[in-house]
């Protein structure tokens, strides 16, 4: 693999810690500016909607100039929102540099899946893909779980301070590594909108939003969850993120490599099996060892469908990808956005810190049976004559294994 793809995994990384950090110090932020619980969760929905708006907007403007430099203009959006963060006087300060860090992730992330794929072969573009967001699921074994007991020990402050310097890290990373690939668009922006014709473009991205989303209903509250109803002290947290980030480490691996093999089984079992064990929390999360183990499994199940998705998405645009595959990192976070507030709805109903569980089954559970829908869509369009499905081998291609125009 390139190397290239350790810059895209070192901004990823930050991107990663920033996004997940502020569960494990939601209670103390929530505590400083005197805020609930569910009302600091917008901290969480509102850097979500950010990447939603971003994704997109960010994409187009950035078709005039390179890709990498493109990435290096994000990493530098990254640098000043979290600068922003730590230096908040106010909630609604902190929620603007929230906002405004969230403006470079889902923009970063597509256009950084586009460089990785093309960095490969195409047997191997969902692997590269899952590369890139390495960065993102080691963030979640060492960045969220560092940056937590930071924010626990010296406050949460510093904990998003150390987070602009990673971004600093990122950006020499990007600007050292990256080769330049040319304009992050190569045909226009016209073309790139014409993706969105195809109707398996938006069943990924619902797929994306719900599937996804399950998880962060669950992991949004997990520190309440895990100390007021598992029994964990406030420092045990740290140890239970870095168990959320193994899972999430394991699965990201095992769906880019079993996404390269077989895309939708890969989705069916590993949205199958999330559902369940999202249900399953609602009462292991009194149990601590049973608790710690569902919470390895949540990350591991949620992060396997990233890959395949992701490859989906980027097959089915295949003509102009760049776009598509914003949008889908922007749908992720839609689903974040949606999870978090749904979740502090049922919270605020009195239904218990256990509920969001409820909250994300059901949200994954709708993700797989979207799932069934655009694997029989695709079956039924490749079984029609003369079609050729955008992003999947030319017809005789697949018959003999010869290459175009041989």
């Amino acid at each position: 693999m390139p190397l290239a793809l350790l810059a895209l995994a070192i901004g990823a990384f930050g991107i990663g810690t920033t996004e997940f950090v502020i569960m494990g110090v939601l209670p103390q932020v929530a505590d400083d500016f005197g805020v609930t619980i569910p009302t600091a969760g917008w901290l969480v929905s509102g850097y979500a909607l950010g990447v939603v708006v971003g994704a997109p907007l960010l994409t187009v403007l950035g078709t005039k100039v390179s890709r990498k430099k493109m990435l290096m203009f994000l990493m530098g959006l990254f640098i000043v929102g979290n600068a922003l963060s730590a230096f908040a006087p106010s909630f609604g300060l902190m929620l603007i540099g929230r906002v405004i860090a969230s403006l470079a992730h889902g923009a970063f992330f597509g256009i950084g899946s586009v460089v990785a794929a093309d960095l490969v072969a195409p047997e191997k573009k969902a692997s590269a893909i899952s590369l890139m967001f390495m960065g993102l699921t080691i963030a979640n074994i060492v960045g969220v779980p560092g940056g937590t007991y930071v924010g626990q020990a010296a406050g949460w402050r510093v904990t998003f301070t150390l987070v602009a310097a990673l971004g600093v890290v990122g950006l020499l990373g990007v600007a050292k590594l990256v080769p330049e690939q040319g304009r992050a668009e190569t045909a226009n922006v016209r073309r790139e909108f014409a993706a969105f014709k195809n109707v398996q473009v938006w069943l990924a991205m619902a797929m994306t939003v719900l599937g996804y989303g399950g998880v962060f209903a669950a992991i949004t509250y997990i520190t309440p969850m895990m100390t007021e109803v598992a029994g964990y002290t406030e420092a045990a947290v740290t140890w239970l993120l870095v168990l959320f980030g193994v899972g999430m480490f394991l699965g990201n691996l095992l769906g880019g490599r079993f996404a390269d093999r077989a895309l939708m089984p890969m989705l069916f079992t590993a949205l199958a099996a999330l559902t369940v064990a999202l249900l399953l929390f609602t009462a292991t999360a009194h149990n601590k060892a049973l608790a710690a183990i569902t919470l390895t499994l949540i990350g591991a199940l949620g992060f396997a469908t990233v890959p395949p998705l992701q490859k989906w998405v980027l097959d089915q645009a295949s003509a102009a990808p760049t776009l598509a595959s914003a949008a889908n990192i922007g749908a992720f976070n839609l689903g974040n956005a949606l999870a978090a507030w749904l979740g502090g709805v049922v919270i605020a109903a009195g239904l218990g810190y256990t509920a969001p569980n409820w909250v994300g089954a059901l949200l994954s559970g709708t993700a797989l049976s979207l799932s069934f829908l655009a694997a029989f869509l695709d079956r039924r369009t490749r079984r029609a004559p003369g079609n050729v499905v955008a992003g999947s081998p030319h017809p005789r291609a697949q018959r003999t294994g010869a290459p175009i125009g041989h």
